[in-house]
Formats: C-alpha cells, structure tokens, sequence
C-alpha cells in the first residue's frame, strides 16, 4: 500500500514559504493538492528538493477538459519514501497557459507536448513546444470536449 503525504502540513508549509498558492484538493485518493498555475515551478522544485517529501520522479502529466476549466494533473512518487502525491492546476480556457516544468524533470518534455498537442495547453518557458502526435498542419486538439470531427 502506498504511503501518504500529510498534505495539511505540506501545504502548510507550501502556503508559508511561496504566499498563498496550495490547498488541499478533495478527492477519492486523499493524495491531491491544487497549486496556483504561476507558483508550480517553485512547487515543483521545493516538492522535489525538499529532504521532508523527496518527490524525485514524474510519473505523468495529463489534462481534463472540465466545463469550466482546463485541468493539469501532475503525478509524482517519491522513490525513497514511496508516497505519491498528484498536484492539480487549473488552467483557464480562455488562455490555456501554464509554466512548464522541464527546467524541474526533463522527462515533463514530451508529457507538456503530448498536453499541447491534444488538448492545447500552452506551457511556457518551454524549449521545443511543438505538436508531437498530430501533424503540423492539424487544426484543432482532439481531447478538447468542444473539438470537432470533419
């Protein structure tokens, strides 16, 4: 069974050294925080680094078109705790944007262009943000719930 992450102190913890930018999100794993989109670099890096939680390996980053918003869902484990933690930012629809995360894990590369790709998330800062499944031409994301089929 995995450990879990005492999110009130982390986000405690998270609240005090970067200003109001986590909460704890309710849902069936009990192992979700929700992070402001312009504070996940700094939470990403203190999750990682942080000898207390030590959430060294993404294991994915996806996305949910929700009505009201877009959803990252960042998946992380830590391999010396073995504690899992997914950390969720909302993404406003009307401009999809979110720091990327590759100066964090360089493995997020390929996970940010597969989310721009299919559901247009813009991750800024990124170094080679370009389509990855679909063609250049491709007008449209496909997992975007408003896309559609020719």
């Amino acid at each position: 069974m995995d450990k879990i992450v005492d999110r009130e102190a982390l986000v405690g913890e998270l609240n005090q050294k970067f200003g109001d930018c986590a909460e704890i999100f309710e849902d069936n794993t009990n192992q979700s925080i929700k992070v402001k989109p312009g504070k996940i670099v700094e939470v990403m890096t203190e999750l990682r680094d942080n000898p207390k939680y030590e959430l060294n390996l993404i294991l994915n980053l996806s996305s949910v078109d929700y009505p009201e918003n877009f959803t990252v869902l960042y998946h992380l484990n830590s391999l010396n705790y073995q504690h899992k933690l997914t950390v969720k930012v909302e993404v406003d629809k009307a401009n999809p944007e979110v720091p990327s995360i590759v100066s964090v894990w360089k493995a997020a590369d390929v996970m940010e262009r597969e989310a721009y790709d299919l559901m247009g998330i813009n991750f800024t800062g990124h170094p080679n943000l370009k389509r990855i499944l679909l063609a250049e031409d491709f007008v449209g994301h496909p997992l975007r719930k408003d896309f559609k089929l020719a």
